[in-house]
């Protein structure tokens, strides 16, 4: 039998959370948006979609909402804020958290969403704006198995690489911040080897392609040292975004009572481009402070 295609809220449609309703609105689901670029949301109706004015009007008829802001505070906000979406929300609701947050906020989140009946889905993301758009971004899911199987073909209609990490709120973002402190060390090690490159006066579009067949590629690597050769420094991914990812990575770490040395380090780079000047670009301008040195 064909899955029935209930209505979908995206709070949040910026990089990410425009990919991914516009993808569900390529396969005719039903989405509500909203955020605080009109100029995102009327790109949005567009396309079919209907723009709500705040968390709570995007939350009203929809059976699950996608929260796809950048950090706790904003996820505070969407959710328990004077225009909060929980304001609206009931059972047989449920709430898709996708931002890489800490552990514990999840927690806290699913806490008080389950106190209103509300199902809590942690499911952060990766893979990138082009990945989300056509449905092949990776999405990390901890979930009671009763509310996965509820809200199973909206899951799954997000993407194909759908992971199981669990049942307990959080592991979806314990996942997702292991994931993404090897992407940041990756990123910086690429970044240095790049400019160690440069200053040996190689050549840097053939450097790239022998890694790139070697034991030194990584993708994340490769797809920023790509765009920074060419200085393509538009932001796809700000390097913001992995300055807090692996600082929280490091704190969920020595929550566990893990210390490992290269994660610090990694954090570390980050928070010097960024204070370098560099927090708006895109996370490939980890080259440009490495060119420096």
């Amino acid at each position: 039998m064909k899955a029935v295609k209930r209505v979908a809220g995206v709070v949040g449609v910026g990089n990410m959370g425009g990919a991914m309703a516009a993808h569900l609105l390529e396969q005719g689901w039903p989405v509500r948006v909203c955020d605080i670029d009109a100029s995102k949301v009327r790109a949005l109706e567009g396309q079919g979609a209907a723009g709500c004015p705040d968390a709570a009007a995007a939350a009203v008829g929809s059976e699950v909402l996608i929260v796809c802001v950048v950090d706790a505070v904003q996820t505070e906000e969407v959710l328990f804020g004077p225009h909060g979406a929980a304001s609206t929300m009931g059972p047989g609701q449920a709430v898709v958290l996708c931002p890489t947050i800490a552990p514990q906020d999840v927690e806290d989140f699913a806490r008080r969403l389950s106190q209103r009946g509300i199902a809590p889905i942690d499911a952060p993301m990766s893979g990138g704006p082009a990945r989300a758009r056509d449905g092949t971004m990776s999405l990390m899911v901890a979930c009671l198995d009763a509310h996965f199987e509820r809200h199973r073909p909206l899951i799954e209609a997000l993407s194909g690489k759908v992971f199981r990490v669990g049942e307990r709120p959080g592991d979806g973002a314990r996942t997702k911040l292991v994931n993404n402190l090897l992407a940041g060390i990756n990123l910086a090690g690429a970044a240095e080897a790049l400019a160690m490159a440069q200053r040996m006066g190689l050549r840097l579009d053939t450097t790239l392609d022998v890694i790139e067949q070697s034991s030194g590629q990584s993708w994340i690597g490769l797809d920023r040292m790509r765009r920074a050769i060419a200085g393509d420094y538009e932001p796809r991914a700000h390097v913001t975004l992995l300055q807090k990812d692996t600082r929280l990575a490091v704190e969920a770490a020595h929550a566990a009572g893990f210390h490992g040395p290269l994660g610090p380090i990694a954090r570390d780079v980050f928070a010097q481009a960024a204070a370098a000047g560099l927090a708006g670009l895109d996370d490939a301008a980890l080259f440009k402070l490495m060119s420096q040195r």
